[in-house]
């Protein structure tokens, strides 16, 4: 009798083992796959940033700073700026890249001074740069498109100080919203996203997915 009790609790000891070492072997088989599924949209979401910043040309406000005042001035300025664009710019060289660069680039001084102007008009006396560089930005999602984070060139256009909360679209291909409300891209540029990019990069800046979310958690 006491070995027949003796024998049970060795199997129970022995089941209870054999179920926590099965536990682990799981948890750690799925921290495994995890992080190689990790590493997978992580190297994906590099890839696609890459090709992106190579195809892009983004626009930003940079405001004095985040008071109210100054929030608004930046969005006179955003939409002075856009308005001229649109308006000056040659179609021809609104529809490829290096057209629009070359644009921007030999009218920065006319961009500047619209944008002292419309502060001038607001009764603002800050000071504003205007330029065309490369800069690390972070994750953004804009309407139903998400820019990873790196390196990217953009029309930079800084008031005053420059500490505020930034505005910021793509200048080519035209992503700027057409409804700013419920920010919504235009399907057009969307299109011409699709045009530069391969399947992979374009489907990680427009996914809605797990990608889109995995971004933003990597950050």
């Amino acid at each position: 009798m006491e070995n027949e009790r003796g024998y049970q609790k060795y199997r129970k000891k022995r089941s209870m083992c054999c179920l926590v070492t099965a536990l682990i072997l799981a948890a750690l088989l799925t921290g495994w796959q995890v992080r190689e599924r990790s590493l997978l949209v992580e190297a994906r979401a590099e890839s696609a940033q890459r090709e992106l910043a190579g195809e892009v040309l983004r626009f930003h406000v940079l405001a004095n700073s985040d008071s109210q005042e100054d929030q608004q001035l930046k969005m006179r300025v955003k939409e002075a700026v856009l308005d001229y664009m649109e308006r000056e710019m040659p179609s021809g060289q609104k529809e490829d890249l290096s057209g629009t660069k070359a644009w921007v680039e030999a009218h920065l001084g006319e961009l500047r001074n619209l944008a002292e102007e419309t502060l001038r008009e607001a009764g603002s006396r800050d000071k504003v740069t205007a330029e065309l560089s490369n800069a690390y930005f972070p994750a953004k999602t804009y309407g139903d498109v998400t820019f990873p984070a790196g390196e990217y060139e953009a029309l930079r256009i800084c008031i005053g100080q420059a500490r505020g909360q930034n505005w910021w679209c793509c200048l080519y291909p035209d992503l700027c919203f057409i409804d700013a409300v419920h920010a919504v891209v235009p399907e057009e540029g969307k299109e011409k996203l699709r045009q530069v990019l391969d399947e992979d990069a374009y489907d990680m800046v427009t996914a809605t997915s797990e990608f889109k979310i995995k971004w933003f958690f990597l950050q």
